[in-house]
C-alpha cells in the first residue's frame, strides 16, 4: 500500500534520519537538500555515504512506501563509512583561516595569524577543510579511543549557526564594496614612480582603512575574496608560497 505523504512532510522524516555531516558526498550541498530530493524522487537512497547500508535501507523503505521511482536501488553508492578526524598542523599552519567558513559545523577554532585547532569532539570527518586549506596542514586520522561522532542534532544545530553567521557576514561585506572600490582607485599604477621621487602635487594618496580591517570577525569575511594585486597581496602569496614549500620539505623528510 502506497502512503499519501506530502513531499515536504516526507522531506522532513528523511533529513531527521540523516547524520547532518553536512559532507556533500551525495552530490547535493547538504543534509536537508539531499531529504528534498529524495522526497521528490529525484535521487535514490544509497547516497549518504555516512549513514552506511543500515541508513540506506531506512531511507528506502520510507520512499518506497511513498511510491517514488529509484527506491529499490539497496547498493550503497560509496564503501561502507570508517570514522575518522580532521587535526591540523600546528607547526604548518599559515593562520589564513580559509578552513573556518569550510567547516560546515564550525568544528575548527582560530583567527587569522594565529594557528587553527580542530574540535575533535564536533569534528564530523567530513574532509570539506582539507581543500581549503592552500598549504596542505590538514590531515584525517583515526578518532581517539573514547571518541564518540558527534550526534544528528548537534550537527544540525551547528550547521544552522554556521549558516546564520556566513549569511551575517555577507550582509555586512556588501556596504563595505563601495568603500573598497574607492579605496582601490587610489592605488598607484604598477608603473608609477616611487612616492620619494614624485612631486608633492602627484604623490599618491594612501587607501583609507576599510569597514573589514577593523575587527577581526570583519576579517575573516574576506578571506576567500581575491585580493587586488596590491603590495600586501605580494607580500601574502609569498608567505603562502613560502609554507607550502616549507610543508613539501617536511613531508619529503617522513
Amino acid at each position: 500500500m502506497i502512503a499519501v505523504v506530502s513531499p515536504v512532510r516526507l522531506a522532513e522524516r528523511l533529513d531527521q534520519l540523516l547524520p547532518q555531516t553536512q559532507c556533500t558526498r551525495c552530490g547535493y550541498p547538504g543534509c536537508r537538500p539531499y531529504a528534498e530530493a529524495l522526497a521528490t524522487g529525484e535521487t535514490t537512497a544509497n547516497r549518504c555515504e555516512p549513514g552506511g547500508t543500515a541508513l540506506m535501507q531506512t531511507l528506502a523503505a520510507l520512499t518506497r512506501a511513498a511510491g517514488l521511482a529509484g527506491a529499490a536501488d539497496l547498493t550503497l553508492a560509496h564503501p561502507e563509512p570508517v570514522a575518522h578526524v580532521a587535526v591540523i598542523r600546528l607547526d604548518d599552519c599559515i593562520g589564513c583561516a580559509r578552513c573556518l567558513p569550510a567547516c560546515p559545523v564550525d568544528a575548527i577554532v582560530g583567527a587569522r595569524r594565529l594557528g587553527h585547532v580542530v574540535l575533535t569532539a564536533d569534528c564530523t570527518g567530513c574532509d570539506l577543510c582539507l581543500p581549503a586549506c592552500p598549504v596542505d596542514c590538514i590531515d584525517l586520522i583515526p578518532p581517539p579511543a573514547t571518541w564518540q561522532p558527534p550526534s544528528a542534532s548537534d550537527n544540525r544545530r551547528r550547521h544552522q549557526q554556521h549558516q546564520a553567521r556566513l549569511a551575517a557576514r555577507r550582509r555586512m561585506a556588501a556596504p563595505s564594496a563601495a568603500t573598497d572600490a574607492t579605496a582601490l582607485a587610489t592605488v598607484p599604477p604598477a608603473d608609477m614612480p616611487p612616492a620619494d621621487v614624485l612631486p608633492p602635487d602627484v604623490l599618491p594618496v594612501e587607501n583609507p582603512p576599510t569597514a573589514t580591517a577593523s575587527s577581526l570577525d570583519a576579517a575573516q569575511m574576506t578571506v576567500d575574496a581575491t585580493p587586488p594585486a596590491t603590495d600586501r597581496a605580494s607580500r601574502r602569496a609569498s608567505l603562502i608560497a613560502a609554507a607550502q614549500a616549507a610543508a613539501a620539505a617536511r613531508r619529503s623528510q617522513r
